[in-house]
């Protein structure tokens, strides 16, 4: 069930976003930023904490990007879930 509530909350912005401005992918971009956003942000936390001493100033560009802090699969479907689920439903609304 925890893999699931990101999706079901990015299907539920998506479906207020769409049935207000018809618009089914500014749902999808609107929910997918906000989840992706989210982990990476705690990516950033993480790199922080493992690696930059506790200081953001020692956090590089690139450590949100950093494999060593994606280390469990919650975190990768934490965002891939309501990205590839969002879009797989705006290309099917698209497609109707």
């Amino acid at each position: 069930m925890i893999y699931l509530q990101h999706i079901f909350l990015a299907l539920l912005i998506q479906m207020v976003v769409g049935r207000l401005t018809g618009n089914w992918w500014a749902g999808a971009g609107l929910a997918s930023a906000y989840f992706i956003g989210r982990e990476f942000a705690q990516a950033e936390y993480r790199w922080i904490e493992h690696f930059g001493h506790g200081l953001r100033a020692n956090m590089p560009w690139w450590g949100p990007f950093d494999r060593r802090v994606w280390t469990t699969l919650d975190q990768w479907v934490d965002w891939l879930g309501p990205l590839t689920t969002t879009y797989g439903f705006a290309w099917f609304q698209a497609r109707r």
